[in-house]
């Protein structure tokens, strides 16, 4: 049980800080420099979770241990550390099996969690929207699903013959039901909740929109405090905000964007998280650019960059047009390296989010990409197509408009992604019916003649 802190006069406050032993493992291949670095990450996500680590244990494996994920000889070692120092926490770096779990929870007398979980925990703590809440909720119930073998030990000893079935089965099958009852009513929720943040958007849809995305830490609430004033949470450590943020950005008489800040990106991150985020997400799935930004003070910003790429890949928002922002140069003690980024990445800037260094140059470069993301369309219509030519006026700048008899010409300015759609389903109408020509019957095509009738 935590010991509980208390102030000068005895009175008991919060509970102390959790202490907690960090475990990784080194596959063959593998640089021991790189595991340090994610032991490194994972004591982040410890402090961020509101615990203190003790202790950190590597060890060099052939494969991953079935039954405990490291050698049994190293789980009985975490063990007795455990019960020397008043261990109350064991982290492993990657997701673990429920059975993995459970033979752990066997040998280390302490909560055993894995990556995943400490990060839905921390995604828990945080979420402050019920939007968020939700999107959460659905997540740890996705991810405690198949571990539930091991909440009810206690209940699960079976006996041979008729009428000795014992009652764990009973237990679990009825927390799996109530569970996925659960899911279902969290996932109608979000649906909703997308549909209504789908809304939203097209209220927003006159404006470009930008999408701010990256690694856990790396600057976007900094960034948007810069650009907007809006206040959003902006703190050293990882998911210090989850809840995605619009703001309008006037960047000159002539541009104004919407730029939205989203929960940051990290390696191993949970899909079932990634899921459930999903209206949340939508944000930058539908922005027409998005601004990367990078932490290059940290030594691995390189696969942290690959990290943000793949994820992009996973939620269908890769080949957008991007900003590469390359933040806290203020920390980088050697910027040789600078040249050699600003050739490798397209639309690459330097900048300091925090001491406001640069930031002209990549205000600069918003102007260029938002004047890009914008583009002037003529399209003729049918007098038919009256709810083309609705969507168009609530979604672009109308320059002109002609009548006539059967059509409608009008010339507008839109966004990319927008004119994109609208040429689509243009496309889609003025296509043939599919198997018209089969149902109608050619007119040169001989006909059956008709026998008399038999009289």
């Amino acid at each position: 049980m935590p010991e509980v802190r208390a102030n000068e006069r005895g009175d008991s406050l919060l509970p102390a800080p959790e202490r907690a032993i960090l475990v990784g493992v080194v596959p063959p291949g593998a640089h021991r420099t790189h595991v340090e670095e994610y032991l490194q990450e994972l004591a982040l996500l410890v402090d961020s979770a509101g615990a203190i680590v003790d202790s950190r244990i590597l060890q060099e494996r052939q494969r991953v241990g079935p039954a405990f994920y490291i050698g049994s000889g190293k789980a009985k070692e975490i063990a007795w550390l455990v019960a020397e120092r008043g261990i109350q926490l064991v982290v492993f770096d990657d997701d673990l099996s429920p059975v993995q779990v459970r033979n752990l929870e066997k040998v280390i007398s302490c909560k055993i969690i894995d990556r995943s979980g400490l990060i839905l925990d921390i995604f828990a703590s945080r979420a402050r929207t019920s939007e968020a809440k939700t999107q959460v909720e659905l997540a740890q119930l996705q991810y405690m699903l198949p571990r539930l073998t091991r909440q009810w030990t206690h209940l699960s000893k079976q006996f041979g013959g008729i009428g000795t079935k014992g009652p764990g089965e009973t237990q679990i099958e009825t927390d799996r039901r109530a569970i996925r009852t659960k899911i279902a009513h969290l996932r109608t929720r979000l649906t909703r909740i997308s549909r209504e943040r789908e809304t939203q958007r097209k209220g927003r849809s006159r404006f470009p929109r930008a999408a701010l995305v990256g690694y856990t830490n790396a600057g976007k609430s900094t960034l948007l405090n810069h650009f907007t004033g809006a206040g959003v949470l902006a703190e050293n450590r990882l998911f210090a905000t989850l809840d995605s943020t619009v703001r309008t950005v006037r960047l000159s008489p002539l541009h104004t964007v919407l730029l939205s800040d989203t929960v940051g990106f990290i390696r191993k991150l949970p899909h079932h998280l990634v899921a459930s985020f999903k209206s949340t997400l939508d944000e930058v799935r539908e922005a027409d650019l998005l601004l990367h930004v990078i932490d290059i003070s940290h030594a691995m910003f390189a696969e942290q960059i690959q990290v943000v790429n793949d994820t992009l890949v996973d939620i269908g928002a890769a080949g957008k047009p991007v900003v590469h922002v390359f933040n806290k140069i203020d920390a980088l003690n050697n910027r040789s390296l600078l040249p050699a980024l600003a050739q490798n990445y397209q639309n690459a800037v330097f900048v300091s989010a925090a001491r406001g260094i640069n930031m002209a140059a990549l205000q600069e470069m918003l102007k260029r990409m938002v004047e890009g993301s914008i583009v002037e369309e003529t399209l003729a219509l049918s007098q038919r197509d009256h709810d083309l030519v609705a969507r168009i006026h609530e979604t672009a700048e109308v320059l002109d408009t002609q009548y006539d008899a059967e059509t409608i010409v009008i010339r507008f300015r839109m966004r990319t992604a927008d004119l994109e759609r609208l040429r689509n389903e243009v496309k889609e109408r003025r296509a043939p019916a599919r198997g018209h020509s089969s149902r109608t019957r050619s007119s040169s095509a001989p006909t059956k003649k008709r026998k008399p009738d038999a009289r």
